[in-house]
């Protein structure tokens, strides 16, 4: 038996072939994301870590349905269903790429993943990932400015806390998509090197082909953003890597339950301010 789930359009691809509940059980690095080519576009890191490895597995979810994608040139007649087949038949090209141990599409409109508290989501989302007990999850950043993507990570957590200690990550990470994360203080950026992997990660990117032809250079952007962020890294120093994944570690909010999304993004923000004033008051005539 299966593992189920629970939309009646939802789907899943195993590209080894093997059964969904044993790709399950073997994954060590889980990814959750917004819409369809949103796992390759902000995780790099956990992907490569895996390819090619016997004791290393990616699973991918993918929780929207797709059919609101903005869409031009040749995709601009496709009705929503259509794309929703096209964006899955994409997700599919990157597993067998990438070698992933697992690709869930959950098949949830947008509409329903924002809504507040949404219990079903919840529901799916924590029963996948103590099916999965990976050692690492990675969603979106909870300072990301798309609505969906914010109320993904906060759907992730807020299953995850809904888990005993002992199934929660070892580390959970909110990755960059829209709004980089170069603005954190060091003490909160997690820097991940991916530079071995651009040119895999660039094959792979280059299937999304309904979303880069369709009117958005995604891959061009984003290889772009991983290079700039390991120049960019340091000011006084000489490139240590070609490429980087900025990640914001997220476990605090799961080794401590009481601590609120809110409240743990405000604290950032305000150091974030005051790395800012701290520095000017140290080059200004003026004091205030």
């Amino acid at each position: 038996m299966t593992f189920p789930l629970t939309n009646r359009g939802a789907r899943s691809y195993v590209p080894d072939g093997i059964d969904l509940t044993q790709a399950l059980a073997r994954t060590t690095h889980l990814a959750i994301g917004a819409h369809a080519d949103d796992l390759e576009f902000m995780a790099w890191s956990p992907i490569l870590r895996c390819h090619g490895q016997a004791d290393a597995w990616y699973t991918g979810v993918v929780v929207s349905d797709g059919r609101g994608s903005p869409r031009d040139g040749p995709y601009a007649a496709m009705t929503d269903d259509e794309m929703r087949d096209t964006r899955f038949e994409e997700q599919c090209a990157a597993a067998r790429l990438g070698e992933y141990s697992a690709v869930l599409c959950l098949d949830y409109p947008s509409s329903l993943i924002r809504t507040p508290g949404e219990a079903t989501l919840r529901r799916e989302l924590a029963a996948i990932a103590r099916a999965c007990g990976a050692h690492e999850v990675y969603t979106h950043s909870l300072a990301d400015r798309h609505d969906t993507h914010a109320a993904i990570a906060v759907a992730v957590i807020e299953a995850l806390r809904g888990l005993p200690p002992e199934q929660h990550p070892r580390h959970l990470y909110g990755c960059e998509v829209w709004g980089a994360l170069d603005w954190l203080p060091q003490e909160d950026k997690v820097t991940l090197d991916v530079s071995r992997g651009v040119s895999l990660m660039e094959s792979i990117m280059a299937v999304f082909v309904s979303q880069i032809d369709g009117g958005k250079r995604y891959d061009l952007a984003t290889t772009g953003r991983k290079r700039a962020n390991a120049t960019y890294l340091e000011s006084h120093e000489v490139d240590a890597a070609a490429a980087m994944d900025y990640v914001l570690d997220l476990t605090a909010l799961l080794a401590d339950p009481a601590l609120s999304i809110r409240e743990f993004m405000r604290r950032r923000g305000e150091r974030f301010l005051r790395e800012i004033d701290e520095r000017l008051e140290k080059y200004s005539t003026w004091k205030s």
